[in-house]
């Protein structure tokens, strides 16, 4: 047992160290097991890390509280975890075509560690809630979203065709087809080539899994007017 409020045995850190331990890498285990940036031990070092801030910002200078003019403010330490945190999350989000993957794994990163200063701050039961909370919404509301939304990603679209009219209604019946839906098109004038005008049209499309995306460019290329068609 700790003596005061402000002091904290050696068993008491021990076992506050392995429970932060252990739920961050619980959270770990299920990114790591879907193959995600961060996974086991990233998220189990960063609990950790913010249990030890934790336990230091409000025991590790209780010999200094009786001082003259001493201020004693356990969560201005503790607070920065939760804007540093920030910097670590970011360097697991990256761009793909025009999706952006990550983010949950930042947002997972951030949780861990509030996870972390809540066991050491000995707020076991929030600590233990939000595990458990964070673990159903990564796996059960996961596995609900891959079973009745149907997944979509977005794809950018590069055509060069000749300047006639018509021809972005034409492009744009052809991705609707598909299935796909149009979430933003920029059209710019190419220098003439020629004697011919031509436009650089570019579609960002939201489409479903199923289609074949070669294919659709295929079918982009046969349309006449069309010079070339692209995607990233």
């Amino acid at each position: 047992m700790a003596e005061s409020v402000w002091t904290a045995s050696y068993l008491e850190v021990t076992f506050r160290l392995f429970m932060a331990a252990m739920l961050g890498g619980l959270v770990g285990w299920e990114r790591e097991r879907n193959n995600h940036p961060a996974g086991f031990r990233t998220h189990i070092l960063v609990s950790l890390g913010s249990a030890l801030i934790m336990l230091i910002s409000i025991y590790g200078f209780a010999e200094y509280m009786d001082e003259i003019n001493v201020r004693f403010d356990p969560s201005r330490l503790s607070a920065q975890v939760v804007s540093g945190i920030g910097f670590l999350g970011a360097g697991t989000i990256m761009r793909h075509r025009a999706s952006v993957t990550g983010l949950t794994t930042a947002a997972s990163l951030w949780v861990v560690s509030g996870i972390g200063l809540a066991v050491g701050a000995g707020f076991m039961f929030g600590a233990l809630l939000s595990t458990i909370l964070v673990l159903v919404s990564l796996e059960l509301l996961n596995r609900l979203e891959s079973v009745w939304i149907k997944k979509k990603h977005l794809y950018i679209f590069h055509i060069i065709v000749a300047d006639e009219p018509g021809k972005l209604g034409e492009l744009a019946s052809l991705i609707a087809r598909f299935g796909g839906k149009i979430r933003k098109v920029n059209m710019e004038e190419q220098e003439e080539e020629e004697g011919e005008k031509t436009l650089e049209i570019s579609f960002t499309v939201r489409l479903p899994d199923q289609i074949f995306i070669p294919h659709l460019i295929e079918e982009m290329r046969l349309l006449n007017g069309v010079r070339s068609v692209s995607s990233d």
